[in-house]
């Protein structure tokens, strides 16, 4: 009966005044986007009549590495593909990489003002770390071998200036990964020396005490050399904030000061000459816990989390004319974690994994048609450490110290079937020391019926190894204890897209998906023996749809509307997932005001009801974010100021299982400004 409710709630939440919103608003994106284009002579645009579709491609349609690791366009991709640049961060306003994954068609973020999560196709799971999404920077892995984690916010180990662009891969993604690309692959492309050819010096003010410095320098040499080496700095005291659940005298009246603190630096370095590039990345970040997650003490400045990470990458990659291409990288990663958790005992918990591995692949293409690419990977982790203990008195809950390795090996071919009819098919299969061997497909036909149009039919199957946290972690069988038999979820993915591009640069993309996930990883208490330990218990299933029109005009005017709609259910207790919204909306819309030297970024996003743990309703919301962007006013100088939640709309995500918190209040409205000086 509760079940029934819920359901009749989601289906009378999409109203018809909110589909009329959404309808004014496509309306009005094109629309302005006419009236700017009609000031231009209608003979000053390119006449793109008579190209042919590799020249059409070339000129509106973007290009993309991560789908099948090679170059290709978004068309041709065996995948669903949003691309965000360099410049969409700038107008745009975006801070992290959290923000910028919000604004795309299908993602939704969750923030428990510790760490942001991912929410894909109506699924993100209150404490899952991101472990389900790969996250890759330059095509390395960046999940770290403790959590699975993939960081999307303050502690991102990449600063947001120094993307190139956001390469957003939807789907199964195993068939060439491997573990984490469940999902989908997030691959963040970055900058190069010769994009800065100096110094560039930023600096930016916000609310909530925010400030930030960053400093990059790059260049190309005459030899060839490519070098780019950059620092960033972070800090924010955080906002005093008000829990009705923590609502004593003895507990400031539920109001917690300076709790709320962030702050971070991070390092990154790049250096290329011909086939070899050497990549380098830190961040140390420290986050302070306003919420007294976990039993902390209320109002305690003294609980917070602090996370380091780093790697350096080596690759080396070469295409040797009509023989074969070739890429070859090698890498070392180092995570480490401290929690300290203010109770009586005062609580600590860290974690330290240290890993290296390493990719060969190559690539040829047989009899004109066939173009293959294979590969073998392997990881070794050195330390997968995990300790837990508490401090007056002292006593040690945990001290858990483990190495394991896993390896994988791919094939893929994309055959060229008919001119317009193209096969592209894959399989992985990897062996991982805990659990055995996983064996992993992904088929796509896609099919080019006329001009920029494409019929893509896609069937995948990922998985999701069990990480050194859900297997060993536990209190001292307190309240938790591991589970070494655990075995690694699955997922099976359907998926039909269609996607053209126009002549008069409009494009259009519909997909429908259908996902079935079983043996997912869960938390839940044991009979047996009252304690907490992960499991293989659920299955889930989930069907949507998703919309996107956008355009772009030649004078920089540029706009995209998109909807989803999506019902994702445990087939266990056959009701909707928590945090899973029906309804999703976005609108983006890039005006440029000023001789095309100061624009205005305007983004409204629509987040449909989604329910809490405990199964409550945390209703929907809509946001809008406002940037005005000046470039080349005086020479060498960007600024930009940025409101964010403009309308002050009060909404909440749901809390975790560690919050007393059923919903986690969000920012109200805000600001920033920002300047960035090139010399």
């Amino acid at each position: 009966m509760q079940n029934n409710h819920i359901n009749m709630y989601y289906e009378k939440e999409f109203s018809l005044p909110l589909i009329l919103i959404f309808i004014i608003a496509s309306i009005i994106t094109m629309t302005v986007g006419n009236v700017f284009a009609a000031e231009q002579a209608s003979g000053s645009r390119s006449d793109l009549t008579g190209l042919n579709i590799e020249q059409l491609m070339d000129i509106e349609v973007a290009t993309v590495y991560g789908a099948s690791k090679f170059e290709q366009t978004v068309l041709e991709a065996p995948s669903s593909i949003s691309i965000v640049t360099a410049s969409d961060i700038k107008q745009y306003g975006y801070r992290t990489l959290a923000d910028i994954l919000k604004s795309i068609r299908g993602f939704y973020t969750t923030y428990d003002r510790n760490y942001d999560y991912i929410g894909i196709r109506g699924f993100s799971r209150p404490g899952d770390y991101n472990s389900r999404v790969l996250l890759l920077i330059d095509g390395h892995r960046v999940n770290d071998n403790i959590y699975g984690t993939a960081s999307i916010g303050t502690d991102f180990i990449l600063d947001v200036d120094l993307i190139e662009r956001v390469e957003i891969v939807r789907g199964p993604g195993s068939s060439l990964y491997g573990t984490n690309a469940f999902f989908g692959i997030i691959n963040v492309i970055t900058r190069n020396g010769r994009d800065i050819k100096g110094m560039e010096v930023s600096g930016e003010g916000a609310s909530f005490g925010t400030y930030k410095g960053r400093m990059t320098y790059g260049n190309q040499f005459k030899n060839g050399l490519n070098m780019l080496l950059s620092a960033s700095a972070y800090d924010s005291k955080g906002q005093s904030l008000y829990y009705k659940e923590f609502d004593t005298p003895d507990q400031n009246n539920g109001r917690t000061d300076g709790c709320d603190y962030d702050k971070y630096k991070s390092l990154f370095g790049k250096i290329s000459l011909r086939d070899v590039v050497v990549e380098g990345a830190f961040i140390t970040r420290q986050k302070g816990i306003p919420t007294s997650s976990w039993g902390t003490q209320f109002n305690e400045s003294g609980s917070k989390t602090t996370d380091n990470l780093g790697y350096v990458d080596v690759k080396y990659e070469r295409n040797f004319e009509d023989k074969f291409d070739v890429m070859a990288r090698f890498h070392y990663n180092r995570y480490k974690y401290e929690g300290t958790y203010v109770s009586t005992p005062v609580n600590k918990d860290s974690a330290l994994g240290e890993w290296w591995g390493g990719e060969l692949k190559l690539g040829k293409t047989f009899f004109e048609k066939h173009r293959m690419i294979f590969g073998i990977e392997y990881q070794d982790n050195i330390k997968q450490n995990q300790e837990n203990y508490f401090i007056n008195p002292d006593f040690t809950a945990m001290d858990d110290r483990r190495t394991s390795m896993n390896w994988g090996v791919y094939l893929q071919d994309e055959f060229t079937i008919l001119e317009n009819l193209t096969l592209n098919a894959g399989v992985r299969h990897d062996h991982y020391q805990t659990f055995g061997g996983t064996t992993n497909p992904r088929i796509a036909l896609i099919y080019n019926p006329f001009d920029t149009a494409f019929i893509k039919l896609i069937y995948g199957e990922a998985f999701r190894a069990p990480n050194a946290f859900e297997y060993y972690y536990h209190d001292g069988n307190v309240t938790t204890k591991s589970n070494k038999n655990l075995s690694p979820e699955t997922i099976k993915t359907y998926e039909l897209v269609y996607e053209q591009y126009f002549r008069n640069q409009l494009r259009l993309t519909a997909s429908g998906f259908y996902y079935k996930i079983k043996d997912l990883i869960s938390q839940q208490i044991d009979p047996a023996d009252g304690l907490l330990a992960f499991n293989n218990v659920e299955e889930v299933e989930a069907k949507g749809l998703e919309f996107e029109l956008g355009r772009k005009w030649k004078n920089g005017f540029e706009g995209r509307i998109s909807y989803t709609l999506q019902e994702t259910k445990n087939l266990d207790t056959g009701r909707l997932l928590s945090n899973s919204p029906k309804n999703m909306g976005k609108l983006n819309m890039i005006c440029p005001l000023i001789n095309k030297k100061l624009s205005a970024g305007l983004e409204l996003q629509y987040t449909g009801a989604k329910t809490t743990i405990n199964n409550n309703n945390a209703g929907g919301f809509l946001t809008g974010n406002l940037t005005l962007f000046s470039k080349d006013f005086y020479k060498g100088i960007e600024a930009s100021a940025s409101v964010y939640n403009i309308f002050d709309r009060a909404y909440n995500d749901p809390g975790g299982p560690e919050h007393v918190q059923n919903k986690i209040e969000q920012n109200g409205r805000s600001f920033r400004l920002k300047i960035t000086y090139r010399f």
